[in-house]
């Protein structure tokens, strides 16, 4: 499969999945699954606990599991390194600042009818796609 073969069907799979794995988690132990809260909390070995330390394996071995069951996957990363780095950085610092990421307040935030989910998810969003405007036109000039 390549980046050009890309179909709603996968992409409404992925959306479907994650959703499962939302519930599931609400349902089985009440807690919220906000990736970088998760995450966060497997840093600290001693606070975390085992269904943080599954979760983040799951996403990892899911990862995997789509390269190993779709190689090869042709993708082009045009950025460098640093950019990379920094661009992770930023997240990670607007994650912090908005006490949640896209899965916290996008995916369980919303659906739980949270003003301030809903708040946090268009900020990011839209924000999201101003860098990606901005930096189209800086990079490709006007009528990109």
């Amino acid at each position: 499969m390549t980046i050009a073969e890309f179909s709603w069907q996968t992409a409404l799979l992925g959306g479907v999945l994650i959703g499962l794995a939302a519930v599931t988690l609400m349902v089985t132990i009440g807690r919220v699954a906000g990736i970088s809260g998760i995450l966060a909390a497997t840093l600290r070995p001693s606070s975390s606990l085992p269904w943080q330390w599954a979760f983040v394996a799951g996403l990892l071995l899911s990862g995997v599991a789509v390269y190993w069951l779709y190689r090869p996957i042709e993708l082009q990363i045009e950025s460098s390194t640093p950019m990379l780095i920094l661009a992770g950085l930023l997240v990670g610092f607007g994650t912090r600042l908005g006490s949640g990421c896209t899965s916290g307040h996008g995916v369980c935030g919303i659906s739980n009818l949270s003003p301030r989910s809903m708040v946090a998810t268009a900020i990011f969003m839209g924000v999201g796609m101003l860098t990606v405007f901005l930096w189209r036109l800086l990079r490709y000039g006007v009528g990109y």
